[in-house]
């Protein structure tokens, strides 16, 4: 491979440099029709296997970005096909529009030492996100890729399938090539069982799926109780009632991700994907006993994974910082990492991890891990709706009146679309935005009522006015590619710094 190309000139075209390489004795670029504005890969040279039409002036193929022409060029150019990032310092850069990806590569590039710090996702989609959006998972991971082949990334990438419920959730991710699997056991997972009696919760003890678990109450209880579970940094006794109300909320998760595991080794192999378990979308927070107890059962059944998410103490609301005390999170979070770490090791994930600025610095203190090589600071940062919000600022730049729309638009949708997410902005305390000065519009994207009724009606925003932004970003696209950047670059600097610090 070289990206020592000779430079492709056509007149039709712009061509985006960082994109030429060379292999195989061919040459393959990305450019942009000066006419429409659409974006075609050009290839020169071997072109068997793409599907274009050749440029008389210059003996270039043209090809359009569909889904066979990115299969094939995968097939060319393999550094474009994610792969596993294992234990290493991670993070996941959802992308609702399809038109992030480079704005996020900008920002690992400009960031001191992330490159080699980070390991990216880049193509991270859930089913509720493709089905709010009206994308697939293999559309997902090609708007992914082509943003990766613009840019000149070389390194290694992940793509996630987020949020993964039932196994029939699994096979398009796994026909689109993805790497990295969610497993969301969230609606098995029982909030009521802090409320139970003692004699309620006996029962619910009693009723849990022991088959599907492979195990029995006497069993169960002989491995926790009347010991002290002596783990580095953290020494625990486990009562019974902490036991059969962990087993109460989440034996049932635990006996589902169990079976979405080996669904997943059916459909994969067991070498070839990464697994991630997440409880964290649930209304009370993951205890350490709790959290002790899905760890060892999840491991005495066999299944493998490289992250998992709590749900941690205070509120990780949509697109704006934590909420709660930071001394008690630091605490708990340690305690959670302590288990991480004799039980795995496996990286803890921050899921709702968009713009939860004041709590980087201690995630990255707290997950370090001294003599871990790549590994490094031992954590995974989710984000997904912040790049949307990023376009909104850009267009609040540029598309002031669209802009206006589609706030207008949140306003009247909020009370609605809020249903499914745990938010607390107010409508009374969102500025009218016919009101506001086209100067002061990128301030609303500070707001933390107007972002939170932003993001939680993305999905009714894309339906009415999807085709109008993305055209809009199109146009602009470097200013979309800097807000990105700029954004970014705060989620990833407290990371690499404890590395950089600890190393």
């Amino acid at each position: 491979m070289s990206n020592d190309v000779e430079s492709v000139t056509i007149e039709s075209l712009s061509i985006y440099h960082r994109s030429q390489v060379e292999e195989g004795g061919t040459a393959f670029f990305l450019g942009r029709k000066h006419d429409d504005g659409s974006k075609v890969l050009g290839v020169r040279g071997d072109s068997s296997g793409f599907v274009g039409t050749v440029d008389a002036t210059s003996s270039v193929m043209l090809c359009p970005l569909t889904a066979a022409n990115a299969e094939a060029l995968r097939t060319r150019l393999p550094w474009l096909r994610p792969v596993l990032l294992g234990l290493k310092t991670s993070a996941g850069f959802g992308d609702r529009l399809g038109l992030a990806t480079p704005g996020h590569i900008r920002s690992i590039c400009e960031t001191a030492a992330a490159t080699e710090l980070i390991a990216p996702v880049f193509a991270q989609q859930s089913v509720r996100e493709n089905t709010r959006t009206g994308r697939t998972p293999q559309q997902v991971m090609d708007d992914a890729m082509w943003g990766v082949f613009q840019e000149g990334w070389c390194a290694p990438w992940g793509a996630d399938a987020d949020h993964l419920k039932t196994p029939e959730d699994v096979e398009a991710f796994a026909e689109a090539g993805y790497t990295f699997f969610t497993i969301d056991p969230g609606d098995h997972v029982d909030d009521s069982v802090e409320d139970l009696s003692s004699n309620e919760l006996e029962v619910r003890f009693r009723t849990a799926p022991w088959q599907m678990l492979e195990d029995s109450p006497a069993d169960l209880q002989r491995r926790y109780l009347a010991r002290s579970l002596d783990l580095p940094d953290l020494d625990i006794t486990i009562d019974r009632e902490q036991l059969l109300r962990a087993v109460a909320k989440y034996g049932a998760a635990v006996a589902h991700t169990g079976v979405m595991y080996r669904h997943l080794v059916n459909t994969m192999g067991e070498d070839n994907f990464e697994l991630e378990v997440s409880v964290d979308e649930t209304e009370r927070p993951t205890t350490v006993v709790e959290h002790i107890y899905i760890a060892s059962e999840l491991r005495r059944l066999g299944v493998r994974w490289v992250s998992l998410a709590p749900r941690f103490i205070g509120s990780f609301e949509k697109g704006v910082d934590y909420i709660g005390d930071l001394e008690v999170f630091s605490s708990e979070y340690a305690r959670h990492a302590a288990v991480a770490r004799a039980l795995g090791p496996y990286k803890l994930s921050l899921h709702s991890g968009s713009d939860k600025f004041s709590i980087y610095p201690i995630a990255a203190r707290h997950s370090w891990v001294r003599g871990a090589g790549p590994a490094g600071t031992m954590v995974h940062l989710k984000t997904a709706g912040t790049s949307y919000l990023e376009a909104l600022r850009a267009m609040s730049r540029v598309g002031t009146e669209l802009f206006r729309a589609i706030l207008d638009h949140a306003i009247d949708r909020y009370e609605i679309d809020r249903a499914t997410y745990h938010v607390s902005a107010e409508l009374a305390r969102v500025p009218n935005p016919r009101t506001v000065k086209d100067n002061d519009l990128p301030d609303l994207l500070e707001d933390f009522d107007a972002r939170e009724v932003l993001h939680v009606t993305f999905g009714s925003g894309l339906e009415r006015f999807g085709d109008r932004l993305r055209s809009a970003l199109e146009d602009n696209e470097d200013l979309y590619s800097e807000v990105l950047a700029t954004h970014f670059k705060k989620h990833l600097e407290p990371f690499v710094k404890s590395q950089s610090e600890g190393s």
